[in-house]
């Protein structure tokens, strides 16, 4: 079973979990600010749970790389769709500042 790290939890999960259910299921804080309450709930529109993943993840898939190739975000940064995104292995997971998790600055990190 793959191990997911985020926010100072470690998380276990099936092969192929959908990281953002994986998360807010064991109390991860996904979203910034407002973000909680405005957000697509995991149709991959509006880009605010944005992370930063190390590990092994499926491939970006159209809607993950479409969001991000939209302002706010930078497509060549190294942040994922957390609701578009499966856990293949193990992971570590960082959260950026900014409504959609764009900034520079880290929210937390893996520990």
């Amino acid at each position: 079973m793959p191990t997911v790290t985020a926010q100072g939890k470690t998380i276990q999960c099936e092969a192929g979990a959908n990281l953002r259910r994986v998360l807010l299921a064991h109390g991860v804080d996904l979203y910034n600010g407002q973000a909680a309450l405005i957000n697509c709930r995991g149709i991959g529109t509006c880009g605010t749970c944005a992370v930063e993943i190390e590990g092994e993840i499926s491939a970006a898939n159209w809607k993950d790389k479409t969001r991000r190739s939209l302002p706010p975000h930078d497509p060549a940064r190294n942040l994922r769709l957390a609701c578009q995104t499966r856990v293949l292995g193990d992971i570590t997971v960082t959260k950026y500042d900014g409504f959609w998790g764009q900034g520079m600055q880290p929210v937390w990190s893996a520990e």
